[in-house]
């Protein structure tokens, strides 16, 4: 009994840890310092592919990591797909954040350049996107995924005309729903 309750404080140190980590690397705008909240994801996993899990000492300890898991999700999603964002277009794709959280392209040819805003307000459809996936997923509720994937698809629609615009939002999409999708199965396993 000891024991377990000694690894349950340590994951939920752990875990709370990361998500400061990864507030952190939003507060002081440096993504790649969230890939260090990855490891308790991934060992997580592991263990529970393994079967190696320990049953929460109480529902409380358990809610709380719950909580801390969800949180992880949601909060960890951005820096770590920015990050992620970063070091897949090696400086091949616009990465000039906008005031409106979208990104800054150029369109057209000298003289007429022209810049312009796109995928606007994608920090903040982040967070909802992985908090609407978290609770899908931890009530049990797949189809929801589905309608949340076309609906993203369907609204950012108009604004995927360039391969790079196309390539940052699917890499983008990908890397926030897998990572909001892990830390929701570490919830319900």
């Amino acid at each position: 009994m000891i024991v377990q309750v000694v690894l349950w404080v340590v994951a939920i140190v752990v875990i709370a840890s990361a998500v400061a980590i990864c507030i952190t690397a939003i507060r002081f705008d440096r993504p790649s310092l969230a890939l260090l909240s990855t490891p308790p994801v991934i060992v997580g996993l592991v263990g529970v592919a393994l079967g190696s899990g320990v049953p929460a000492p109480s529902t409380v300890v358990a809610v709380i990591a719950g909580i801390l898991l969800a949180l992880l999700g949601i909060i960890g999603g951005s820096p770590i797909t920015s990050a992620v964002l970063s070091f897949s277009c090696r400086g091949n794709v616009p990465s000039v954040d906008g005031a409106h959280g979208g990104i800054v392209v150029t369109e057209g040819t000298a003289p007429g350049i022209r810049r312009a805003e796109v995928l606007r307000g994608g920090t903040i459809i982040g967070f909802l996107e992985r908090l609407a996936l978290i609770a899908a997923i931890v009530l049990g509720r797949l189809e929801i995924v589905v309608v949340l994937i076309a609906v993203k698809g369907l609204g950012r629609f108009s604004e995927l005309d360039s391969p790079e615009i196309r390539e940052r939002f699917i890499i983008g999409t990908l890397v926030s729903l897998i990572w909001a999708g892990a830390c929701a199965l570490l919830i319900v396993l």
